[in-house]
């Protein structure tokens, strides 16, 4: 029932009863001796705070990697996430979205929420992603 995620002090389960999806999971539970990381929502953003681009699928690739350096700086990897949340200005192609930070996501999923927003607090910006981790 459980799928082994790359983290001990994460059980991902996806039940029978609800449906199954390669891309996230249903449910998380946290072991009580973890250390929790809450990622702030990430855009896609260079060190300078400039847009990589105005494409979403960029944006959306550089969100993800401002997750993993913010992540890297509590000490936390991508396989400790169990929690993403990922705000998309509606309109923008959510499967181009979604590619681009699928690509670099090789863990076990986390649980995933997608909301799709008027804008975000950043203009020109067209995703936003936050994380949670847990580690040791």
């Amino acid at each position: 029932m459980s799928k082994p995620g790359l983290s001990v002090m994460i059980e991902r389960i996806n039940p029978d009863t609800l449906h199954k999806n390669p891309a996230f999971t249903q449910v998380a539970v946290v072991a009580a001796a973890a250390k929790l990381v809450y990622v702030g929502g990430q855009n896609g953003v260079l060190p300078n705070g400039e847009l990589v681009n105005e494409d979403v699928a960029a944006q959306s690739a550089q969100a993800m990697q401002n997750v993993i350096y913010a992540l890297e700086a509590a000490g936390a990897t991508l396989a400790d996430v169990f929690k993403m949340t990922i705000y998309i200005v509606q309109g923008q192609s959510l499967q181009a979205a979604y590619a681009a930070s699928q690509a670099l996501q090789q863990m076990a999923p986390p649980i995933v929420t997608v909301i799709l927003v008027a804008g975000l607090a950043r203009p020109g910006a067209l995703v936003e992603i936050e994380a949670v981790a847990a580690i040791k």
